[in-house]
């Protein structure tokens, strides 16, 4: 979405009049940092990662149990019929296809889900570029990471999306740092709050 808005920027920009050109404002954001800086951006990766490896764990078991049925087969082809062999040898290239459809299957239902994960955050951010946009009287707005080259580092509104993003989602963001990152805080100062009213109960 994001790389077809910049290149659409571009062909306008190119479609300008020379006089209309002078006018142009743009500015730029780095939409990726702002998806490895932001506290939702970061779990969303950390949920992705997870399934990745999840799923990469049980297809490499499979993989490893089919290579070791292969070697067993190699050893023992010498004593088998030439139609048992044959039998064994086609079943055990047809699970090493349904292995590989089943990866390809796998990698296409990460690629869904990290859009479903990433698209809640990139419906945050819009509105917020949109608000740089036209309090910076700014024409166009690029992505840095996609189809561009450079940008003055003057132009870069990403530390401002940022603190946007984080101000507009202050509860959110906050709630799931204290929870993932302060949890050995979170509990040392709940235990401080608990720990007086017992010693009153006891007095």
């Amino acid at each position: 979405m994001l790389w077809r808005m910049a290149w659409v920027a571009a062909a306008i920009a190119i479609c300008l009049p020379s006089r209309a050109i002078a006018d142009v404002k743009v500015g730029y954001v780095n939409i990726q940092r702002a998806l490895d800086e932001l506290e939702e951006g970061k779990a969303a990766k950390a949920r992705l990662q997870g399934l990745l490896e999840a799923k990469q764990k049980e297809l490499d078991k499979e993989r490893d149990a089919l290579r070791k049925e292969k070697e067993l087969l190699d050893k023992q082809a010498g004593l088998m019929s030439e139609e048992v062999r044959l039998q064994r040898q086609n079943d055990l290239q047809q699970r090493l296809v349904e292995l590989a459809q089943r990866w390809e299957k796998g990698t296409a239902e990460l690629t869904n889900k990290k859009q479903a994960e990433m698209q809640p955050i990139f419906t945050k951010l819009y509105p917020i570029i949109e608000m740089i946009a036209e309090r910076e009287g700014l024409t166009m707005v690029f992505n840095k990471t996609s189809a561009m080259v450079y940008g003055q580092p003057r132009l870069d509104y990403t530390n401002e999306m940022i603190r946007l993003y984080r101000e507009r989602n202050r509860g959110k963001a906050g709630a799931g740092e204290s929870v993932v990152n302060n949890t050995a805080g979170a509990g040392t100062s709940q235990g401080s709050k608990t720990a007086a009213p017992k010693k009153g109960a006891k007095k």
